[in-house]
């Protein structure tokens, strides 16, 4: 699913407002911050979903995309540093 992270006006981040309950329609406002999975774009999301259903394994994620163990590895590390930087964001 795309999910917008960023203001189609200024390129500001996104926060959630509100959340509604389906089946009651109890509604919740406030101003939450996306988990950081949510920051990701829709390519990293689905990297780290296909590596999470790879077991971990560097070798067949790199096998399933077709490219070489240390081009995987270095995709990986770059997706952690953001990661990280997401995480100590305020």
């Amino acid at each position: 699913m795309k999910l917008p992270v960023k203001c189609p006006s200024c390129d500001g981040k996104l926060q959630v407002a509100k959340l509604n309950c389906t089946n009651c329609d109890t509604e919740v406002s406030g101003t939450y911050r996306l988990p950081v999975y949510m920051q990701l774009n829709l390519e990293e999301q689905e990297f780290v979903l296909e590596f999470l259903l790879s077991s971990g394994s560097i070798k067949d994620m790199a096998s399933k995309l077709g490219k070489s163990y240390p081009t995987v590895r270095n995709r990986l590390d770059d997706l952690i540093a953001k990661v990280n930087d997401l995480q100590h964001e305020k």
